[in-house]
């Protein structure tokens, strides 16, 4: 069960609803981790913000579904990982991959890069930081924007998985996968 309060739209304030009206006529996210965040409507938005920001560069929709997964598991974070299961199969990422994610084992593809941005993320979440060789791995492989983007992505989604542990965020029921 959900450790805080989920708000309804009497018990919001000018702020919170117009961040929420806002959220839900772009598609933004509203719900899960964000049950936690609208108590700081301003956080919200950054946090929205920043999410809009990083998937607006030009790494692929699968990069993108391999960093946050690999994210979600590091932190065994159930809620954010359901969501981004369904969004994952959504855009195409294959089951097998998203398995292999949840297993925490290599990805069982050929991809470069879609290796590449998944051993970032481990190496970044076990190590606190990338050895000099994956740094020189990752700046052959990507533009400077591009990197900066996985890491950015990484520490963005690692915040959204530990809100979501922290306030034990219920994972909804129609979620397509669990964390094993």
């Amino acid at each position: 069960m959900t450790r805080i309060s989920i708000l309804t739209e009497a018990d919001m304030n000018d702020a919170q609803k117009s961040v929420i009206e806002d959220s839900k006529a772009s598609g933004q996210p509203h719900g899960g981790p964000f049950w936690a965040y609208i108590r700081n409507p301003k956080l919200m938005r950054i946090v929205q913000d920043t999410g809009k920001i990083l998937a607006e560069g030009t790494l692929s929709p699968n990069e993108q579904s391999i960093i946050v997964l690999t994210v979600a598991r590091h932190w065994s974070a159930n809620y954010p990982w359901a969501v981004q299961v369904r969004n994952a199969l959504k855009i195409g990422l294959g089951e097998d991959v998203i398995d292999a994610i949840n297993d925490r084992i290599a990805l069982p593809t050929d991809d470069a890069r879609e290796n590449l941005v998944h051993k970032m993320a481990n190496e970044l979440l076990a190590n606190q930081g990338l050895s000099d060789a994956s740094y020189a791995e990752a700046e052959a492989a990507l533009t400077t924007d591009e990197l900066v983007t996985v890491i950015a992505r990484i520490g963005s989604f690692s915040m959204t998985c530990c809100t979501a542990n922290a306030f034990d965020i219920t994972t909804p029921e129609e979620a397509p996968a669990r964390l094993r």
